[in-house]
């Protein structure tokens, strides 16, 4: 049974992904209005991006020697 279950979320992951960021995203809009939303969702996005650029060591040296210089 386990393994089943296993199996159909591992299938369906980005549909599960997909809906649970577009019931956050609804939330956050509807909690916040729709331009607070949208920043949430900027500021969310841009640390997910430097985070993503932290975890990689070899892209960010360019990255952050540009701006260190």
């Amino acid at each position: 049974m386990k393994e089943r279950l296993v199996a159909l979320l591992s299938a369906h992951m980005g549909k599960i992904f997909g809906s649970l960021l577009g019931l956050i995203l609804g939330w956050i809009i509807i909690a916040y209005g729709v331009l607070k939303g949208l920043f949430v969702v900027v500021c969310v996005a841009a640390g997910a991006f430097f985070g993503a650029l932290l975890d990689s060591p070899k892209e960010s040296d360019g990255f952050f020697r540009r701006f260190l210089r």
